[in-house]
């Protein structure tokens, strides 16, 4: 906005010098008037587009400021654990897990002795 020589109450108080021979003022002043109104249609959409980015800096200053003070919260997978994807598993996560896998199979095996029965004696996911 700095390089704009004229607003548009410039142009339009402008008058000029009348000669013997010079240009119309009637055809002037309605080109003028014509340049006049661009001239406020652009003030108008700049002070509008203005507006609007100091309202987006706002709120992207807001959206970083509350940004900073929420933690993630973690995610759970399928098999119920609490995945940080910013972090390794650890060897206590491996442990876990093989602990759960096998209780998962024991449960599976008890479950499939109690639908096709079996000859030993009562099954173990009765204690479930």
């Amino acid at each position: 906005m700095n390089n704009i020589q004229f607003t548009p109450k410039d142009i339009l108080e402008k008058t000029f010098s009348q000669k013997m021979r010079g240009y119309d003022p009637n055809e002037v002043d309605t080109f003028l008037d014509g340049i006049i109104k661009d001239y406020q249609a652009f003030d108008n959409r700049i002070n509008s587009l203005e507006n609007e980015n100091n309202q987006l800096r706002m709120e992207v200053q807001r959206l970083k400021q509350s940004a900073g003070t929420v933690t993630p919260e973690p995610s759970v997978s399928p098999s119920g654990y609490f995945n940080d994807s910013n972090s390794a598993p650890s060897n206590h996560d491996t442990l876990g897990r093989t602990r759960i896998e096998n209780e998962l199979l024991k449960r599976v095996s008890n479950l499939e002795q109690r639908v096709f029965g079996s000859t030993e004696g009562p099954s173990s996911i009765d204690r479930y």
